[in-house]
């Protein structure tokens, strides 16, 4: 059974802040995502009706998407916290999509759990259809690391990062009320399953 809590390597270690420590983090490792990191990826990305959001939390990407025209949405996490969540499950350990049978194109996108992040991207684009896409909310330093690079990057590169040229607050608990500095660097990246090109580097 996974520890899904995070740890002090999950953000804040390797940025060096100091008021942030391995106590700090959440069971789950649940930190809700701004909804305007959607606004922001709409400006550069024409995404799926279809659309499975794999790790839900509270449903704040999800609602913004439904808001934004999208009107199929699948929303899965490991807990239910409230009704956002479709079904209740974790992501690294299904083999299908679940809700999408008989749909030959759907995109996923999350902000997955830092811990679990290079797993979350190899299982989006094991579960994809060929030629959709998974968008994944993750730090820039990311794109560091022997590990991600041999078993990710070159293989199955992104086919766009996109970094915010505004920080996009994720907050503990979804409450954003008490988290209102970003501290933290972030940057949507863009798989299309097959793509094998060069990585487009943009910001938004």
């Amino acid at each position: 059974m996974k520890d899904w809590t995070g740890n002090v390597n999950s953000v804040f270690k390797t940025i060096g802040a100091s008021n942030h420590t391995g106590n700090d983090r959440e069971q789950d490792d649940y930190y809700a995502t701004d909804p305007k990191a959607i606004d922001k990826l709409l400006t550069v990305e024409h995404l799926s009706n279809y659309i499975w959001e794999c790790a839900c939390g509270e449903g704040h990407l999800s609602k913004r998407l439904r808001e934004t025209g999208h009107f199929y949405i699948m929303s899965s996490d490991i807990v239910r916290r409230n009704d956002e969540c479709t079904f209740v499950a974790d992501f690294l350990k299904l083999n299908y999509a679940p809700g999408f049978t008989g749909v030959d194109k759907f995109d996923i996108i999350t902000n997955p759990p830092y811990k679990y992040a290079k797993e979350f991207v190899l299982k989006a684009l094991d579960l994809l259809p060929h030629g959709c896409r998974c968008y994944m909310l993750l730090k820039l330093t990311f794109l560091e690391g022997k590990a991600r690079f041999e078993e990710i990057f070159s293989k199955t590169p992104p086919k766009a990062v996109y970094a915010f040229s505004e920080r996009i607050q994720c907050a503990k608990n979804g409450e954003f009320n008490l988290h209102n500095n970003g501290a933290v660097a972030y940057a949507w990246y863009v798989w299309q399953k097959g793509w094998t090109g060069l990585t487009t580097l943009d910001w938004i």
